[in-house]
């Protein structure tokens, strides 16, 4: 029987702000929101895609490598003899062989295809660094995008006594989402807002699934730590009555512990690489004081409240 296989774009070893002590963190490739601010726009489609650094770009002085390697016609000079992409063609291309010639590095390959055994070979790797309360953290994009994939690593982990942690928006079936947290240690789970419509506007999903998810997994009895996270995004969630509707939310459910993440905009560039326009270019990082502001909120109704990489492990 063939391997499972999936589609990773970073793994990153040493981690100490993806769970509790130093950790491995896998980043899947695919998620089920298209979130406006999003710092990992090359997480959003499962399939490799193109990166373009125009910054790196050698097509000035007579490069024109990419140009001869691409066999798709997606590489194209324009009328001012510049180095253009039709990012159509890029993205049904799976050779990727223009990124292969540039020796500049001005285009690179985002996504590569593992088997569950080559993932389990990394992390048995990387395990002796963790000390005692280390583990491996699933991120992305969204894990359970790759479901099948992402539920073999788990169950694999779990054999091995590895302590398992999620960084999800919990936007999968119930069923699939519970028999997942069976192999789960610690879990950050998306709160981006109360409401349904304004988190349809900004995410492309309602949030119905994902209270829905958080709720059911509370009811379970499941025996891991749940921490919910918040993007702080200006004029969207930073509201306190979006705040207040959390609160009453996690006080029903006996939850205690949320982390605000500040905005900031180092995923710009990665747009700009995709070929994609960022919606929040000229946004600025949120303020100190907006994020104390809404940090007293919570803990003046006895929920803590981590911003940032202050969450207490």
């Amino acid at each position: 029987m063939e391997e499972l296989k999936g589609v990773l774009f970073d793994i990153q070893s040493y981690s100490v702000h993806d769970g509790p002590g130093c950790r491995t963190t896998i980043f899947m490739k695919g998620c089920f929101l298209n979130c406006e601010w999003c710092a990992n726009p090359e997480s959003w489609d499962v399939k490799k895609q193109l990166m373009y650094t125009k910054s790196r770009c050698k097509n000035n002085t007579g490069c024109t490598l990419c140009l001869n390697a691409c066999k798709n016609n997606g590489v194209i000079i324009d009328e001012n003899n510049l180095l253009k992409f039709n990012r159509e063609k890029c993205n049904s291309c799976d050779e990727m062989d223009c990124a292969k010639v540039c020796y500049n590095q001005a285009l690179k390959t985002c996504g590569k295809e593992y088997t569950v055994s080559e993932v389990m070979r990394i992390i048995n790797r990387d395990r002796q660094f963790w000390r005692g309360n280390g583990g491996v953290t699933f991120s992305g994009g969204e894990p359970f995008f790759q479901k099948s994939f992402f539920l073999e690593l788990l169950k694999r982990c779990k054999e091995n006594y590895i302590h398992n942690a999620i960084e999800t928006t919990a936007f999968i079936d119930t069923e699939t989402f519970l028999h997942a947290m069976k192999y789960i240690d610690f879990a950050f789970v998306d709160i981006k807002h109360m409401d349904r419509e304004k988190h349809r506007e900004k995410t492309g999903v309602y949030n119905d699934i994902i209270l829905k998810n958080i709720e059911t997994l509370v009811e379970s009895g499941w025996k891991g730590r749940l921490i919910l996270r918040m993007p702080v995004i200006k004029d969207y969630n930073d509201t306190e009555e979006n705040i207040l509707q959390i609160i009453e939310f996690m006080k029903r459910l006996d939850l205690f512990e949320i982390n605000l993440l500040p905005f900031h905009r180092l995923g710009d560039s990665k747009w700009n690489q995709l070929g994609k326009k960022y919606s929040y270019q000229s946004e600025e990082e949120t303020p100190k004081e907006k994020l104390e502001y809404l940090q007293n909120i919570f803990l003046d109704n006895d929920i803590a409240c981590y911003i940032g990489h202050e969450t207490n492990f």
